[in-house]
This record gives C-alpha cells, structure tokens and sequence, in this order.
C-alpha cells in the first residue's frame, strides 16, 4: 500500500484517539502514536496498525511539556514520511468538582495540557506543512467538546474553559494558515462510551445523562474517529474553521 503520508495522533492510545489510529491505518496513512503513561496499549495498536500495511510507530511525550513537544516532532522527522496530518487529542480531566473547590494546580495542569499542548502541537505541524515553510499542507483536527458551549457546571468548568479555547484557536488559527494550504477545524464530541468518564470519578455518566440526548444514546469512540477522519481527507477539501458537533443532537 502506498502511503498517503503522516498522521500525529496525540493521546493516541486509548478512546477516541485509538479509534483515530484504526481507521487511520485501514484508510493507507502512516500513523505516529502519541503517548504518555500507556506504552503497552500504545504499542499492541502501532502493532495492529503495521498488520494493515501502516508504518505506525509509538512516540511517547507529555504535550505540555514544550521540550517534550519539540523532541517528539524531531522523532517523527526522522522516522516517519512527511507530515500531512494532526489529530490535537491529548486532554485531561480532572475529578467532578464545583469551582468553589478548585485548586489552582487544577486549573494550571487542565490548561497546560489541554490548551498549551494542543498550541504546541499545532505549531510544530504548521511549520512542517506549511506552504510558506515549504511544506506541502495539510490539517490539523483538534478535539474540543461539547462541554465548551453547555460549561459543565457542577462538574469540571475547567475542563470546559480549555475546551472554549481550543475552539478560539481552531477558528483563528484556521484563518491564518488557510492561504498556506492548512486548513484547522475541530470535533466537539457529546457523550461517548470513553474511560474519560472513570477519570472524573462518574464511570457511569453516559449511562446516567444518556436521556438528555436527542437520540436517546451516548456515541461510540469509533462515530466521533469518522468525523475526525472524514475532516483530515480530500472529502472534505473545503472545509475549514468548522466546530462540528459530534453530540446525537444534545
């Protein structure tokens, strides 16, 4: 199979970025794994991406971190076919809490990694695709959520605050590269069938708010991975600074 070239999924390794990188590697990309902490999930999927003629490899790094950041771009220069593609999906949640209880290393780590990481990450994909850095374009899919339009009061405001500016980003930076053959959009998924949920201490919170959506469900992290995908292909060629919710209609 002849590689369409290079895509980065942050936080790669499990939930929506994992789904990412599976239908990534059928569709003929070249997949780079980005991890943290879960090497093993992260290398059985590089694994099941190279079975479908994927040259995916796993690059571990904390997105906040900018030495990180720079380092894990240099590894994918060196290994992997040019960069046509960013999946900015790394985040973190912290346990449900009201703002009243927030403590400002809460606050700090959520937008270190959810918002200065996804910057990060996105400087270093513009200025290898972009055209007036002699690159070729691309795009770049950054994950927002639901929760940057609803606030989720009464549970992580903090988490939707970073997620608010994401969305700012994706529609300036989309603005800014668009003459440079980049364009930026962002996927705000609702409800999904992820472990997110255990790490706010609610592992059954789909399940308990399922009967605020519309469809009457939560999505799966394969439906939200379509999206992402449909926006990173020639498919969707004229579409830039969308924030496409990806909710069953919540």
């Amino acid at each position: 199979m002849t590689s369409k070239g290079t895509i980065l999924v942050t936080g790669g390794s499990r939930g929506i970025g994992a789904a990412c990188v599976k239908l990534l590697a059928r569709d003929g990309y070249d997949v780079a794994i980005n991890y943290a902490r879960s090497a093993a999930a992260a290398e059985q999927l590089a694994d099941d991406a190279k079975a479908v003629g994927s040259h995916s490899i796993t690059v571990k790094a904390d997105v906040g971190s900018e030495a990180d950041v720079t380092a894990m771009f240099a590894q994918i220069d060196k290994a992997m076919p040019p960069l046509v593609g960013l999946v900015n999906n790394a985040g973190i949640l912290f346990e449900k809490a009201m703002l009243e209880e927030f403590s400002a290393e809460r606050i700090n780590e959520t937008m270190r990694v959810n918002v200065t990481g996804s910057f990060l990450c996105a400087r270093e994909a513009v200025r290898r695709m972009s055209t007036a850095h002699g690159g070729k374009g691309g795009v770049i899919v950054n994950l927002s959520s639901a929760a940057a339009r609803i606030g989720s009061p009464n549970e992580f405001i903090d988490y939707a605050a970073s997620k608010g500016a994401i969305d700012a980003m994706t529609l300036g930076l989309s603005k800014e590269v668009a003459s440079q053959g980049i364009r930026v959009n962002a996927v705000r998924p609702g409800l999904i069938h992820t472990d997110i949920h255990s790490s706010s201490g609610q592992p059954d919170r789909v399940e308990r708010l399922q009967g605020q959506v519309p469809m009457g469900r939560g999505g799966s992290a394969e439906e939200v991975a379509q999206s992402i995908v449909w926006l990173l292909s020639p498919a969707a060629s004229y579409v830039t600074g969308v924030l496409l919710d990806v909710t069953g209609g919540r």
